[in-house]
C-alpha cells in the first residue's frame, strides 16, 4: 500500500506544483516542479542558477521528493492517507513544520518535528480520517495567517481541499478522482508557503475548529460577493431603463405634428 499511497501522492503534488514559475511574492524563488532553487542547491546541484532550475529534469524532482520529503517524514509507515496529507504539507510548508504537526494532532510534543516510533505507533491506533481532517485544518488556519494569504490564499485552499478529499479517500478505500492536467500558471497552491513561523501549540480539536472556521469566512465571503454582484446587475438594468425612457420623452417632445392634424392654425 505505501508504494500505491505514494504514487497517487506524488501524482497530484506534481500536478499541484506545475512547472517553472517565479513569481515575485513567492518566497522560495525560482521554483519548477515545486523544487526551490535553496532546494535544488541542496539536493542536486551546489551551485544552481534560476536557469539550472527552470531545465530542472522531473526525474531529479521525483528523487528529491521521495528521498527528502516522503521518506524523511516516514511516509510508508503512516496510514493510508495520512502518509499523503503529510507527504504534502511538508512539501509546501517544510518538513520540519509537518512533522511538528502530525505529532501535535496525536497529542504527542512537538517540541521536536521527529516522525519517530512513537509516532509511527500512535498513528495507527488513531482513526486515519481524523487525522487528515486535523493535519488539514490546521494548515487551513496557518495559511490564513501568512502575509501572503492575500496573494496565494485562493490557491492554498483549493490545494488543501483537493488534498483533504483525496487524502480522505485514501483512507476509506474509496476511488478517487482522476487528476487533471493544468498549466503551470493555473496550478493552485503552487508558492512555496514560508516556514520561518513556528507551529506553535494547539489541540487537535481547535485546529479542526479554525479550519472550519476559515471555511465558513470563505463562504461568507463568496455570499455577499454574489449578493453585491447582483445588486450592481440590478441598479445597471434600472439605470439602462430610465435613460432609453428618458430619451424617448425628449424626443416625443421636440417631434413636429403630423401633416393634416390640427395645429391651431385653423
Amino acid at each position: 500500500m505505501a508504494t500505491e499511497s505514494y504514487n497517487v501522492a506524488l501524482t497530484r503534488l506534481l500536478k499541484d506544483e506545475g512547472g517553472y514559475t517565479d513569481h515575485p511574492s513567492d518566497p522560495g524563488g525560482p521554483t519548477n516542479f515545486g523544487i526551490t532553487l535553496a532546494d535544488a542547491r541542496r539536493y542536486w546541484k551546489g551551485n544552481a542558477t534560476a536557469d539550472d532550475v527552470c531545465a530542472l529534469p522531473q526525474t531529479v524532482a521525483r528523487k528529491i521528493y521521495r528521498e527528502r520529503y516522503w521518506n524523511a517524514l516516514r511516509c510508508d509507515e503512516l496510514p493510508a492517507g495520512v502518509d499523503y496529507a503529510v507527504f504534502d504539507y511538508g512539501v509546501n510548508s517544510g518538513v520540519g513544520r509537518a512533522g511538528k504537526v502530525l505529532r501535535r494532532v496525536l497529542k504527542l510534543s512537538d517540541r521536536t518535528s521527529i516522525v519517530s516510533d512513537k509516532v509511527i505507533a500512535a498513528a495507527g491506533e488513531r482513526a486515519a480520517s481524523d487525522l487528515v481532517i486535523a493535519i488539514c485544518a490546521e494548515r487551513i488556519g496557518f495559511l490564513r495567517g501568512l502575509k501572503t494569504f492575500p496573494v496565494f490564499g485562493r490557491g492554498w485552499t483549493a490545494r488543501v481541499n483537493g488534498v483533504r478529499a483525496a487524502a480522505l479517500a485514501m483512507a476509506q478505500s474509496r476511488p478517487l478522482a482522476p487528476v487533471a492536467s493544468a498549466p503551470a500558471e493555473a496550478s493552485p497552491g503552487k508558492a512555496v508557503v514560508p516556514v520561518k513561523i513556528p507551529a506553535g501549540p494547539a489541540s487537535a480539536g481547535a485546529v479542526i475548529a479554525a479550519g472550519a472556521a476559515s471555511a465558513a469566512a470563505t463562504s461568507r465571503l463568496e455570499v455577499v460577493a454574489m449578493v453585491a454582484g447582483a445588486a450592481a446587475v440590478t441598479a445597471l438594468a434600472i439605470f439602462l431603463i430610465w435613460r432609453w425612457r428618458h430619451r424617448a420623452h425628449q424626443e416625443a417632445a421636440v417631434m413636429p405634428p403630423v401633416e393634416g392634424t390640427s395645429n391651431g392654425l385653423g
